[in-house]
């Protein structure tokens, strides 16, 4: 299965954004959403063009909400992910997924206060999953993913989420994680460059094009 996720922009709560809104919500309801990361949504499809024909269908809000959207092909890696542009590249058959690997950006992944969560109201956690499918173990990632619930309830015509109904309620006190600043980084003996910007407890790669690695 191919895995997405959606990194939300600073200014923003991506479930809130994206699930508050009809055209987004239906296109989003037949999956499993999930939270990985703090202001995140990450989901699995069928394959690299279902990927990418489902963020095509969401273009118009991950323009205004999403800072990046990230795809991960099992066929190419099972830890590293693929940026929105080299996926298409994949899917178009414009780049061989032996030739996707040069180019990369390390995010540092922390630990985070939940109420350090931007202020609008998100989506509240159906559960969590303490083995986590959005990065791997030690260098590349650990800890646990939440499941987000994706159904919404719809009251006097009005769509709303459940964090609505419920958003006076306390938040949970489970540490959550976070990313954090990128370094862009270029693969040399089939080796990585340490992340470096700051103490982190794990990182997640992610693999870019050229264009997107100097822009």
């Amino acid at each position: 299965m191919t895995r997405v996720c959606l990194i939300g922009a600073d200014d923003c709560t991506l479930q809130y954004e994206l699930l508050s809104r009809e055209t987004a919500r239906e296109a989003l309801s037949t999956y499993d959403l999930r939270r990985p990361f703090e202001n995140t949504i990450a989901l699995r499809t069928v394959s690299v063009g279902a990927a990418i024909s489902l963020l095509n269908d969401l273009d118009w809000y991950l323009t205004r909400f999403v800072d990046e959207a990230l795809v991960q092909e099992p066929s190419v890696s099972d830890e590293e992910w693929l940026s929105r542009e080299l996926a298409t590249q994949l899917r178009n058959s414009a780049v061989d997924p032996d030739e996707t690997g040069e180019f990369c950006k390390i995010y540092g992944v922390e630990r985070a206060d939940p109420a350090s969560a931007p202020g609008a109201p998100a989506v509240s956690a159906a559960g969590a999953n303490t083995e986590s499918e959005y990065g791997s173990e030690g260098e590349h990632g650990s800890g646990s993913d939440e499941r987000q619930d994706a159904k919404t309830q719809t009251a006097g015509g009005q769509a709303r989420t459940e964090t609505q109904q419920t958003e006076t309620e306390t938040a949970t006190a489970t540490a959550r994680r976070h990313l954090v600043e990128p370094l862009y980084v270029r693969r040399t003996g089939g080796d990585l460059p340490e992340y470096d910007l700051r103490d982190v407890d794990s990182t997640l790669v992610v693999r870019i094009t050229e264009a997107e690695h100097s822009p």
